[in-house]
């Protein structure tokens, strides 16, 4: 039997950024903060069929994996995308598909060549 290795540092942290975004609610969020580059949450929550406590939930999630922000305003939190966390998490899936790939034999059973 083959003991499975440890995950990374980075690659624990890339899995939970595609975990969160593998929830389609948190998937709209991102899409939605995307095309509004700063919004507070009562905005976020009018764009979805869902409760503003289950919106807040999502929302730590995101900022958690490190893929959005909130900054406090007034009474309301100001949600935008972290250009940090995206950039890294770019970056670091990119790099793990293309090794990924490398390793996959294609159809005609040879394997792909980057």
């Amino acid at each position: 039997m083959v003991k499975a290795r440890r995950l990374s540092p980075d690659e624990l942290r890339l899995a939970r950024m595609l975990k969160a975004l593998g929830n389609p609610v948190r998937f709209q969020i991102i899409t939605y903060l995307a095309e509004h580059p700063t919004c507070i949450t009562r905005d976020i929550v009018a764009a979805t069929p869902l409760a503003q406590s289950t919106v807040s939930q999502h929302l730590k999630v995101l900022r958690d994996a490190g893929l959005i922000q909130g900054e406090i305003e007034g009474p309301a939190t100001c949600y935008c995308l972290d250009p940090e966390g995206l950039g890294w998490l770019r970056t670091h899936f990119a790099d793990w598909a293309s090794r990924q790939i490398a390793c996959c034999p294609a159809p005609d059973g040879a394997a792909v060549k980057r």
